[in-house]
């Protein structure tokens, strides 16, 4: 009997402040089969991005709080790799050199084509997919695709759906700190509230032993060395 291995969900944040907007990428954007999270300003966005794992940010030059190229400045300089689409009324080419030198991989100047913007979106995230088929997990590496992690003497560990889902999380932000909460949030959505994510921690420890997974006291669970 073949196991089928699910596939994870495409996620999408939209850092937007013009609410029609906003809400008009959002019911596309879920048509397309994609998870969407929107923030009305940069220090919205910052947060979600710095929390959350995303296949695209789409994101505003001008909005409150953090203004778009800083905030992708920010992003790229908390190591986050995401492909970023630039969307905005600024369209000069001195607007365009400014937002793709500022860490993004593609501009699109409103008013836009709406089927061009999802194919767009479709291209980064297609780019994005086949360039990180592999995180780094200390000297071991976590194979996306086949859900398993490759330790530093060849051996490989196969891990359920929500062990590999919790270790993908940390790892993508692996000097962050996240709470119980957070990880709740990002991995368990449908459990129930409680001692699932320490009981998942411990599954992790089980089998790639309990450096895997560090505790910071007071705050959360932050990714260890294999």
């Amino acid at each position: 009997m073949v196991t089928k291995l699910s596939v994870p969900p495409r996620r999408v944040l939209v850092v937007e402040d013009d609410t029609e907007i906003a809400g008009m990428l959002e019911e596309l954007l879920t048509d397309e089969g994609y998870q969407v999270d929107t923030a009305a300003d940069g220090q919205r966005g910052l947060h979600l991005s710095l929390t959350r794992t995303y296949d695209v940010l789409i994101i505003d030059r001008v909005l409150p709080a953090i203004d778009g190229l800083d905030l992708i400045g920010r992003i790229r300089r908390k190591g986050i790799a995401a492909p970023v689409l630039v969307l905005t009324a600024l369209g000069t080419v001195a607007d365009r050199v400014a937002g793709l030198d500022s860490g993004a991989e593609d501009y699109v100047v409103k008013p836009f084509e709406i089927e061009e913007l999802l194919a767009r979106i479709r291209a980064l995230h297609r780019r994005h997919r086949d360039a990180t088929r592999t995180l780094p997990l200390g000297a071991a590496e976590i194979d996306l695709v086949r859900r398993k992690v490759r330790l530093p003497d060849g051996d490989e560990v196969e891990l359920s759906k929500r062990e590999f889902q919790l270790l993908r999380a940390l790892a993508s932000h692996p000097q962050a700190v996240y709470s119980r909460e957070d990880l709740q949030l990002m991995v368990f959505q449908e459990a129930a509230a409680g001692s699932i994510v320490d009981t998942y921690v411990h599954y992790l420890r089980r089998k790639l032993g309990r450096g895997a997974v560090r505790t910071v006291r007071g705050f959360g669970y932050r990714l260890g060395q294999l």
